[in-house]
């Protein structure tokens, strides 16, 4: 896997005495935390879309009062409305433990991998990719910003 590293910007270069495994079990760590954050996104979705249907309730509610439907509002009103998604939450209480606990810990073994192994320096596995994969010299292929 190993490449030459010409193209490859420092902040990303492999240090040395890092080798191909290393690397790649690396990449693919970062990999998985990029799909929590994934999954983090989703969860901040679910909190948003309950958090408006339930706001959606109230015109439901007075909708079905309007149109004399009491004993139907009554129920949405006293069963739905201001219901914990889980035994005593809220979404915003679940956003809050996942960011504090699996989230939050998923980020720093991930950082702490990086710094033990590899110096910090991320993306090495795609810098190294990136290096093999582009054409030299070609438009749009730049090793970086400033070539």
């Amino acid at each position: 896997m190993q490449t030459d590293q010409s193209g490859v910007d420092p902040t990303h270069a492999r240090p040395a005495g890092v080798d191909d495994r290393t690397v790649e079990a690396l990449g693919e760590l970062s990999k998985a935390l990029e799909t929590i954050h994934r999954v983090r996104g989703h969860f901040y979705s679910a909190h948003q879309l309950v958090g408006g249907a339930d706001l959606a309730l109230d015109r439901v509610v007075e909708l079905l009062r309007q149109a004399g439907h009491d004993e139907v509002a009554d129920r949405v009103e006293r069963e739905l409305l201001g219901r914990n998604v889980l035994p005593g939450r809220w979404t915003f209480q679940i956003m809050e433990e996942f960011d504090d606990g699996y989230y939050a810990a998923f980020q720093e073994v991930e950082r702490y991998a990086r710094e033990t192994l590899a110096g910090g320096r991320r993306h090495i596995y795609e810098a190294e990719m990136k290096e093999r994969r582009r054409t030299h010299g070609m438009p749009g292929h730049e090793a970086t910003p400033q070539e």
